[in-house]
């Protein structure tokens, strides 16, 4: 009995150690970052694909203070192949210090990814964020439809990042309800 708490306890630190939160080698994360001015909805404007919002439109992510210092997350896109809203409430912390725009998120327990702002517009219009590497990336607007020089802006963030724009996901905000 013991030999398997052991083991069990050995293999969820080895997959707790695999949940890389630093920045991807490249990624340096804004700084100064003020979260009271990041807070509250972002649209995403568009994406690199992914299982987890794969066929999602509408695409918006809200963000909060919690009481006990955590950033309360909540990830929300309507699926047309169920006709409803996904939703995805997670919590997130500072990597470090909290005027970096470098964070881990939780959606699923005690696993954490990386949730970095490499790129940030200085009226916080507008964001790119990478995740725990390049293959997770996201340009966020506080518009549904962000004025042409704000997607300039976007397009030039994920070219010097080396992601080709030909593998963006335009993401379709044309709902009216969310």
């Amino acid at each position: 009995m013991w030999k398997r708490r052991i083991t069990l306890l050995a293999l969820g630190t080895a997959l707790l150690a695999g949940c890389d939160t630093a920045p991807p080698p490249g990624i340096v994360p804004v700084r100064p970052f003020q979260l009271t001015r990041y807070e509250g909805r972002w649209y995403e404007i568009a994406r690199l694909d992914h299982r987890f919002e794969r066929g999602l439109t509408a695409v918006s992510a809200d963000y909060s203070l919690n009481p006990d210092g955590s950033i309360r997350v909540v990830n929300r896109g309507y699926d047309p192949a169920i006709a409803g809203w996904r939703e995805a409430v997670g919590k997130a912390w500072f990597n470090g210090l909290s005027d970096v725009a470098s964070l881990r998120v939780s959606f699923f327990g005690p696993f954490y990814g990386g949730y970095h702002v490499a790129a940030l517009d200085p009226d916080y219009r507008w964001s790119v964020v990478v995740g725990p590497d390049k293959d997770y990336l996201w340009l966020l607007a506080r518009d549904k439809q962000p004025p042409a020089a704000a997607k300039t802006a976007l397009l030039a963030v994920a070219s010097k990042l080396k992601v080709p724009a030909d593998q963006l996901i335009w993401v379709e905000q044309n709902r009216a309800d969310n």
